[in-house]
């Protein structure tokens, strides 16, 4: 498998040249094989700190799941908006325990920064087991109600997208 050693991680290796590609807004021949060549150094290099390999169970899910994330981005601004514009006085932060189903650790920091992508929240830490996330809320009304959406937007899918192997 000489491809395997040269590509340890083709879809990372493929993500990164995209993301370069796109960081530089420009598709000049320079940015190509620089990109490039970044896309396969970078993974490969680091090939060594990857303790188990992570398989995609369904890659065309983790395109839709792109999307939703977009999405709930987009609708997190609005009501963060609304938030920080209203009295001070409304808000209720404050910090919750998210426990986790997903296992493997993609998927786990997959989560974790979706949640600290999304405006609102932050992750802040996970726990020695690996089985739950500390999370920071803007606003709290109901932990349960946060949890099951956590669970429903982005843990379920995530379990759908990965397999630890």
């Amino acid at each position: 498998m000489a491809v395997r050693r040269i590509f340890p991680h083709p879809l990372l290796s493929f993500v990164l040249w995209i993301v370069w590609l796109l960081l530089n807004n420009t598709t000049a021949m320079g940015h190509v094989v620089l990109g490039g060549l970044l896309a396969v150094i970078i993974p490969w290099t680091t090939s060594s700190f990857w303790p188990e390999k992570t398989v995609l169970k369904h890659p065309w899910l983790l395109i839709k799941y792109i999307f939703v994330v977009l999405y709930e981005i987009m609708v997190a601004n609005i009501v963060v908006t609304k938030l920080i514009l209203g009295r001070s006085s409304k808000l209720n932060p404050g910090f919750f325990h998210y426990e986790l189903q997903l296992e493997s650790p993609v998927g786990i920091g997959l989560l974790a920064n979706t949640i600290s992508l999304t405006p609102g929240t932050v992750s802040c830490d996970l726990s020695e087991d690996k089985r739950s996330l500390l999370i920071h809320s803007l606003h709290i009304d109901d932990v349960a109600a946060i949890k099951a959406d956590i669970h429903r937007k982005f843990e379920r899918p995530l379990k759908d997208i990965f397999v630890s192997c």
